[in-house]
């Protein structure tokens, strides 16, 4: 299987190099975006605490869903890099 990410060249995490990743993080923004406007968005509902823990709950689970499944599609490990071993 091809990876869809590559580790960053400097600081920690992956950046998307085939499409299959760019599709994740694009869907993963517009799942953001839907939550936040069903959750906050609606300007005749009365915005409660419910609303907010309600959107952070479900923004935790995606954003954890995300990181799940672009650390395991990413050719090589994550961890913190400062630019100088990671030269192809």
């Amino acid at each position: 299987m091809a990876a869809w990410f590559k580790p960053r060249r400097y600081g920690y995490g992956a950046t998307p190099v085939a499409w299959q990743g760019w599709a994740l993080t694009f869907g993963f923004i517009a799942v953001v975006v839907f939550v936040g406007w069903l959750f906050l968005g609606h300007a005749d509902a009365e915005l409660s605490a419910w609303n907010f823990v309600g959107f952070f709950m479900v923004e935790a689970i995606v954003i954890a869903v995300l990181w799940i499944i672009s650390a395991r599609t990413t050719d090589g490990e994550w961890r913190w890099r400062w630019g100088e071993e990671q030269r192809r």
